[in-house]
């Protein structure tokens, strides 16, 4: 059967926080994956540099984007969704904060969904929801999908207060949902962009640096801890089970 892959993150998500927040399916995932709790960002961290980071498998230093403001790349690295579509591949997005329509370029995408954090409330829900029924109606070979409230909350309530702890449970709601609904189908990736700290992140400090990272699927053996994964290595991961090539340019490496 042809791979598909849907890769899920967790805006702000620390690794203890993932372990502290209760959620019954926290000890599921981890057996049925390939998993690191010392998962390593780039610097700066924050969300749009490491996203360029991540679907770009590059340094900030060479695409450019040190901030939450987007910079066009002087020499362009292809990105994760351009292989895809060079090779056919049908990829969608789903996402609650604008910045992000600049991680891909035009037409690389089949379909995108921008449901407005800045707006709305519960919006992980919705985009979860949304994502679902796209995936049951056009059986893409790549969706991503971000659940960005928990940054929110991190930022007005502080990282791993108890109100940012029940964000990462609502997180998990969603992770579980799409789990039960297409771990059969697809190999799912759950992972965060950045940690955080007080009320804030960006800094190299190890609660803004390290990230949590699960690769379920039948190209991953379960209950395996692993200690070295980095962001960076996404995008090339992402291609190897997609079955298309890699850009010369990346810096990661497939897990």
């Amino acid at each position: 059967m042809q791979n598909k892959v849907i890769m899920i993150l967790v805006d702000g998500m620390r690794p203890d926080a993932v372990l502290a927040c209760g959620h019954a399916f926290v000890d599921e995932l981890m057996q049925n994956s390939t998993y690191t709790m010392q998962g390593t960002t780039v610097m700066p961290s924050v969300t749009l540099p490491v996203h360029m980071s991540l679907f770009h498998s590059v340094v900030p230093e060479r695409h450019g984007v040190t901030t939450n403001l987007f910079t066009p790349q002087v020499r362009p690295v292809p990105g994760l969704c351009e292989q895809l579509s060079l090779a056919a591949k049908k990829a969608a997005m789903f996402y609650t904060w604008d910045e992000l329509r600049d991680i891909t370029r035009p037409n690389s995408l089949t379909y995108s969904l921008l449901i407005n954090g800045h707006k709305n409330r519960d919006t992980d829900h919705q985009v979860t929801e949304a994502a679902s029924l796209y995936i049951l109606a056009e059986q893409p070979d790549f969706v991503y999908l971000y659940l960005g409230e928990t940054d929110d909350i991190g930022h007005r309530y502080g990282w791993m207060s108890e109100m940012y702890l029940q964000t990462i449970q609502k997180a998990f709601n969603c992770i579980e949902r799409i789990y039960r609904q297409w771990s059969e189908e697809y190999t799912i990736i759950v992972l965060a962009d950045h940690g955080g700290h007080d009320r804030g992140h960006g800094t190299s400090m190890a609660e803004d640096m390290t990230v949590p990272l699960f690769f379920c699927g039948k190209a991953f053996e379960k209950n395996r801890q692993i200690t070295s994964a980095s962001v960076l290595d996404i995008a090339p991961t992402i291609a190897k089970l997609l079955e298309v090539p890699p850009a010369e340019e990346w810096e990661g490496k497939a897990l």
